[in-house]
């Protein structure tokens, strides 16, 4: 009988499969092929261990869909710590403590001669992480229980901040934290989306160097983001942000009246192919972008949105306009058409500038904004671009 693999065979197998995948750096692949993810995910087997996928540490005890932490996907910590870049010597702020898995990477990125404090505002999490580091040999790795948005201005100024939880908005603590020229990567989230955004510090300005997107446990503390339910049983909802209107009993009783019109784009997309570039195109120039979510039991309600959990919508008035697909025509390659679903009184017009923003994502597809983000009270201009004003920062992109 063969024997089953050793932890250090799948933990290669799994940074083989994260390489398909993620465009890795050299030192992010060495540093995830030495640190062993199952010496922080203690009671469960090799395999959970060594899969590409989340692992839940605590659940939200106020019952929501999301947990309190857990050890994110190996492939998106790949990508993120790419982004980073780490160098050797750097002093590092790490937001979410999560297992200390990610502590540890970042620790032996920094090498002898860096500095890496990890940050959790559960008190239970800030001890799992800070035990298990102990535990795999990382006591030099700085935990502490503290709220994420206040930063740890006790061992800055840092050269790199990482956020392992998702943003709505920059915390004006940070900003004094990271040093001039340093880089901030968090998943931030604007009009319903989250993209993991590489950020870098010139005086007053964070500036974009790429963006990946994402999906991660909300920080709290932040609440610039809100939902509303569009029907009685609230499976139909909307994820806006503050500031954006959405009338619910008017969008409610359009949904429940009309049944709603379809308009297809000259845009098509294979299975594979990824459409998610329409959504983030939209938000660089129309402040009605939200994010619809409708659950299989309430799809017959209405035309099934192209992802149902997280599909952009358009929202004016009693009326609104989702994205769709549609198999359609004889193309192999690309058999999937996007188009529009739309309904109440101004369903057509909503519908076709929807389309409009398809149709300028056809054009160059794999673009993405340049972003840049400076202080809500800052005398720094917001510069060219479509500008997102948040509680604490403006956010500006432009194409």
């Amino acid at each position: 009988m063969s024997q089953p693999p050793s932890a250090d065979e799948l933990r290669n197998r799994l940074i083989d499969e994260v390489q398909q995948k993620v465009r890795l750096n050299s030192d992010v692949e060495r540093v995830m092929r030495k640190v062993p993810r199952d010496a922080f995910l203690p009671g469960i087997t090799l395999e959970q261990a060594y899969a590409d996928q989340a692992v839940s540490i605590k659940d939200n005890p106020q019952g929501g869909p999301l947990p309190l932490s857990c050890a994110s996907v190996p492939s998106v910590v790949a990508m993120m710590l790419s982004q980073l870049d780490v160098q050797p010597g750097d002093r590092i702020l790490e937001i979410g403590a999560g297992t200390g898995y990610n502590a540890a990477l970042l620790a032996e990125l920094a090498g002898e001669s860096g500095h890496v404090t990890s940050i959790d505002i559960d008190l239970d999490v800030a001890l799992h992480a800070r035990t298990m580091l102990d535990r795999a040999g990382y006591q030099h790795v700085h935990v502490m229980e503290r709220d994420g948005l206040i930063g740890a201005p006790e061992n800055a100024p840092y050269d790199r901040t990482l956020a392992a939880v998702g943003l709505w908005d920059v915390p004006t603590a940070w900003w004094d934290q990271l040093k001039e020229g340093g880089r901030l990567v968090l998943p931030l989230r604007w009009r319903g989306q989250t993209r993991s955004v590489t950020l870098t510090r010139h005086g007053d300005t964070l500036v974009s160097e790429g963006m990946e997107l994402c999906g991660f446990v909300p920080i709290i503390g932040q609440d610039g983001e809100k939902t509303t339910a569009l029907n009685a049983d609230g499976t139909i909802r909307v994820i806006h942000d503050e500031g954006q209107a959405v009338d619910a009993d008017a969008l409610g009783d359009s949904l429940s009246k009309a049944p709603g019109i379809q308009v297809m784009s000259g845009q098509r997309i294979g299975g594979e192919e990824s459409f998610d570039g329409v959504w983030l195109r939209a938000t660089a120039t129309d402040d009605r972008v939200c994010r619809l979510q409708v659950p299989p039991d309430a799809q017959e309600l209405l035309a099934r949105p192209a992802v149902p959990v997280r599909t952009p919508v358009l929202i004016d008035g009693d009326s609104l306009a989702y994205l769709i697909l549609r198999r359609e025509g004889a193309d192999p390659q690309r058999p999937y058409q996007l188009g529009a679903a739309a309904y109440g009184s101004h369903a057509e017009k909503l519908a076709q500038d929807l389309i409009a923003h398809i149709e300028a994502w056809g054009v160059a597809r794999t673009a993405v904004p340049r972003l840049t983000i400076t202080p809500a009270k800052s005398d720094v201009p917001a510069g060219p671009g479509h500008v997102i004003r948040k509680q604490d920062s403006r956010i500006t992109l432009a194409y």
